[in-house]
């Protein structure tokens, strides 16, 4: 079966750097890291101390909610440090890459599989925390059977990724990947840019959209709103494409692939392209290898620039990211600022600046030319927010902590990345992903 959505609300957002259609591998890094910030509401258990000797694919700590949900080393090495905040909190494990070791599981041909048997051994690879669930975007619970998965290929960030491009020659593999989550769910959605009709729109035991439009056009939120919305109790899957393909290679290989295809891209970026490394790579090594000039005054962003996290050069790429964002910081002073002619560079969504008039791209800043204001009714939000949901109503029940208006008004249809162009958008300057993930977290707490 195959469907077309065009979504009409939202915004393009046209920045210089943009990945160059070029791949390269990178050299090993001397540590990888697991970051547990990257999986939302987990509480990390170590299985491991400092110093202890691991292969690619051994378990390093775990779910606390739930002991099956492993997290795997994504080298052979050894546990280097286990990096600790405030309360003991951890935030970074991570791990010095000396060895080629790898476990192996025993795999079978997953069509004759039973679907305990599939979930048992993503559980004890490490290939389940691939798999995330809605609500609240959670690693799936392997007791539920969601009513459908969905995967998206159809990027829309500002400098986002090509999967069709960096995918390309693991399409095989990809459809492997389909064949195991279609044991695991009766119904799967590709999502796939219309513009394309090879590559993903060829695999097959999947439902085709083929979707057009803005950003966020294709963000799972909003095609999981077009297609089959969301109702109390219900659940639904969601997951990565690359990581489609990581669950095809373990079961070609029996081993937890970690593969991970990096676009380092924004203006200060010499050479913007693709970099194919492993799960939780150094950061400075990427940048050297697209001429990064890191002496200079920039913010690094593991994902894109609405809805990415800062990190550091001597940090480590997150989980789930395909995206390492650099831009300038923007911490200058710009006198009379607010004037339309002062600079074409900014992107203007209501044409407060002459640069809506320039098609071309621009090269931005981190400044957010503004302070924050209060909350009022402009019709902003609603303009770049494709979902029947009312954006500023849901914000101002999440900002009160009124849980029965937040179900109501869509709470549980929502996850931070999808409010990351109203954050760029609202004259207000308030962080909407900010009270959108704390509202989540009352949710899980208050409701589960």
């Amino acid at each position: 079966m195959s469907k077309g959505l065009r979504i009409r609300r939202g915004a393009t957002i046209n920045l210089k750097g943009k990945a160059e259609k070029i791949i390269q591998e990178s050299a090993p890094s001397s540590t990888y890291a697991l970051l547990p910030d990257d999986f939302f509401a987990l509480t990390p258990k170590m299985h491991l101390k400092e110093g202890a000797k691991v292969q690619a694919g051994t378990p390093v700590f775990y779910s606390k909610s739930n002991p099956r949900i492993q997290f795997v080393s994504p080298v052979s090495g050894t546990l280097k440090a286990i990096v600790r905040g405030a309360k003991r909190k951890i935030l970074e494990v991570i791990i010095e890459a000396n060895g080629t070791d790898a476990i192996t599981h025993k795999v079978g041909n997953p069509q004759s599989m039973k679907r305990e048997e599939i979930v048992a051994l993503l559980l004890e690879s490490g290939c389940w925390p691939f798999i995330r669930q809605r609500p609240y975007n959670v690693i799936a619970d392997p007791e539920v059977t969601p009513k459908a998965i969905y995967i998206s290929t159809y990027a829309t960030a500002p400098l986002d990724v090509d999967f069709e491009f960096f995918l390309k020659d693991q399409l095989e593999q990809f459809q492997k990947g389909i064949d195991v989550l279609n044991q695991l769910t009766s119904t799967i959605y590709l999502a796939t840019d219309q513009n394309y009709r090879d590559g993903f729109a060829k695999i097959e035991n999947v439902n085709q959209i083929a979707v057009s439009g803005p950003h966020p056009a294709g963000n799972e939120s909003i095609i999981i709103h077009h297609t089959n919305p969301l109702a109390m109790h219900e659940k639904v899957w969601t997951i990565r494409p690359e990581d489609v393909v990581n669950i095809g290679l373990l079961f070609e290989t029996g081993q937890y692939a970690a593969q991970r295809t990096i676009a380092v891209a924004g203006s200060p970026v010499g050479k913007p392209h693709y970099i194919k490394t492993k799960i939780g790579a150094q950061i400075a090594p990427l940048c050297e290898m697209t001429q990064v000039d890191t002496q200079k005054n920039l913010r690094y962003i593991n994902g894109d620039v609405l809805t990415g996290r800062q990190t550091q050069p001597q940090s480590h790429i997150g989980f789930y990211n395909n995206l390492l964002s650099i831009i300038p910081e923007g911490n200058q002073y710009r006198m009379f600022g607010w004037m339309p002619f002062k600079d074409s560079n900014i992107p203007s969504l209501s044409k407060t600046s002459f640069s809506w008039l320039f098609n071309s791209a621009k090269e931005v800043d981190t400044n957010l030319n503004g302070e924050e204001r209060a909350l009022v009714v402009t019709g902003e939000m609603e303009k770049v927010f494709p979902m029947d949901i009312y954006p500023m109503q849901l914000l101002k029940a999440c900002m009160t902590g009124d849980i029965e208006k937040m179900e109501f008004l869509g709470i549980y249809e929502v996850i931070p990345e999808d409010f990351g162009l109203i954050d760029f958008a609202n004259t207000s300057k308030i962080e909407a992903q900010e009270i959108i993930k704390n509202a989540m977290y009352l949710m899980l707490k208050e409701v589960g």
